[in-house]
């Protein structure tokens, strides 16, 4: 049922499309469903700032070392050069015939004087990480680094995580992994030392915002319960807008330091490059839309479901008969499309409508097919809702039919149960449970019987109502032997027969009032 994709284990198959075919007996029938986008690398719809300004190397020309052999000193930084500058454009492009391109800052040549830089990275658009999102350096791992991000297009930031080779030192945090956290603290901000220690330059390049992982300890590491990601995602808010921004943003705090303290001599060979940002995310669009369009340089969701909105994020006009909601993983697994709905749908069962004025809504008129409601959405009462086929088609509601001997209504439940009267059962309320056997007014409660109640002394049970008893014996069950004139009687039957009135205390006391206030 979950596919998981390579790529990107957030997406679920299941919801790619908005609207599907089913078929049933009366012909084909669409219904909607919850959907979203493909998720994809967004490097290449990114559009990057780097601050502050002239941070940039090249302007004007300088030399750099490298960080593993400081005395290898004959790269050159050239803004006015094609084949020696680099620009930030080059932390998005696509790198052809093994050629490395990348952007990078001006040397620490100003040290003590913090080597700052930020680099803004921003979809003017709401979008959804469904997989890690990979920093690439090609001159060591910073050695203190914030990634923020923001989710209103860069008026407020909040920090997404901390990276140090000491968290203690740098941020006052202690170091964590993501695998120490648990569900109930997933989004917790934390700082970790696993991609700021230094292992060489051309070694460890990578600085990663661990998403899959994330995800694992939901569902499991090998992401195989991820029922549980989609139900967590459906039933907490925060844990959705926590894999949601419209920007990201790297604070580069303090290059590489090859492992050992700054050395003042060498200030050459500290600097930030970046070659490249790996960010797999898809367009936020509330479950509402299978496609993220490119329009005007922008993103903006296709949306489906009758909403609207640049994140489907409310209905149509015309369609807010009910207040607008996202899409919803929920009930699995086909989830809800939650769609928008229009003032004037009657379903297919009307074609006539009315405004009330005082409640300020609009009715369908005149309902067909055993139809009724504002939308003619239920069933007429002896009606039952027939879930085989969709609301508009015309058999969606069948007649409940119950019994009107074994019933004790003609007005069945939602799921066309009929309510039955005692020892009735079945549907229609058309049978007898056990122990019980149908008569003109229904299910009585069987007297005796072939199995349990059993008729005694050679007696035979008649209709299941009553025992027919030899001559000599009489009771419910034939159980006791009558003493008749002509025989004798045995003590056993003499025992049981009827016994002679025996006055009792309260008939005695009652015969002393009568005869003392009776007339003389």
């Amino acid at each position: 049922l979950i596919h998981l994709i390579s790529s990107f284990p957030h997406l679920r198959s299941d919801v790619i499309l908005c609207l599907f075919v089913r078929s049933s007996e009366s012909g084909p029938w669409t219904q909607f469903g919850p959907c979203e986008p493909q998720s994809r690398d967004m490097k290449e719809l990114m559009k990057i700032r780097v601050e502050p300004p002239g941070v940039t190397c090249g302007d004007p020309p300088e030399k750099f070392c490298s960080l593993d052999n400081p005395y290898l000193c004959s790269d050159e930084c050239d803004a006015s050069s094609p084949d020696l500058s680099h620009p930030p454009q080059l932390m998005g492009d696509r790198e052809r015939g093994g050629l490395v391109t990348y952007w990078q800052t001006v040397t620490w040549s100003r040290f003590p004087e913090p080597l700052l830089a930020n680099v803004t990275l921003s979809w003017n658009k709401t979008l959804e990480t469904t997989d890690d999102i990979i920093i690439t350096f090609e001159s060591g791992r910073p050695s203190a680094l914030v990634l923020d991000k923001s989710l209103d297009r860069g008026q407020t930031w909040q920090p997404y995580q901390f990276y140090a080779d000491d968290c203690l030192e740098t941020f006052g945090m202690f170091p964590k992994k993501v695998s120490d956290l648990s569900p109930s603290n997933l989004t917790r901000v934390i700082c970790t030392e696993e991609y700021s220690q230094w292992v060489g330059a051309k070694e460890e390049k990578q600085v990663v915002f661990e998403v899959r992982s994330r995800f694992s300890v939901l569902a499991g590491p090998k992401l195989l319960n991820m029922d549980s990601v989609w139900t967590r995602l459906d039933s907490s808010p925060g844990l959705r807008d926590f894999f949601s921004f419209t920007d990201l943003r790297l604070r580069l705090l303090r290059p590489a330091l090859g492992g050992t303290y700054v050395q003042k001599d060498q200030l050459l060979k500290y600097f930030y490059a970046i070659s490249n940002v790996q960010v797999p995310a898809r367009c936020k669009c509330n479950l509402h839309a299978s496609r993220c369009l490119l329009q005007d340089s922008a993103l903006v969701c296709d949306c489906d479901h009758f909403t609207t909105g640049a994140d489907c994020e409310r209905c149509r006009q015309g369609f807010t008969r009910q207040p607008w909601r996202a899409g919803s993983y929920l009930p699995l697994p086909q989830g809800a499309a939650n769609i928008c709905e229009t003032l004037t749908s009657c379903n297919d069962h009307s074609n006539r409508c009315s405004f009330i004025d005082f409640l300020e809504v609009v009715t369908c008129v005149s309902c067909k097919h055993n139809t009724r409601g504002t939308k003619c959405h239920l069933c007429r009462l002896g009606y039952y809702r027939n879930d085989s086929v969709p609301m508009s088609n015309e058999q969606a509601c069948t007649e409940c039919r119950c019994d009107p001997v074994g019933s004790m209504s003609s007005i069945c439940s939602e799921t066309g149960a009929c309510p039955c009267k005692t020892g009735t059962t079945g549907r229609r309320c058309d049978s007898c449970l056990p122990g019980y056997n149908w008569r003109e007014r229904g299910c009585a409660e069987n007297i005796c019987d072939e199995d349990q109640l059993l008729c005694q002394n050679g007696g035979t049970c008649m209709d299941f109502t009553k025992c027919s008893c030899p001559s000599n014996y009489t009771g419910s069950f034939c159980e006791q032997e009558l003493c008749l004139e002509t025989e004798g009687c045995s003590q056993e039957a003499t025992d049981s027969a009827p016994q002679p009135f025996m006055a009792t205390p309260l008939y005695l006391m009652l015969f002393l009032l009568l005869t003392r206030h009776a007339p003389s």
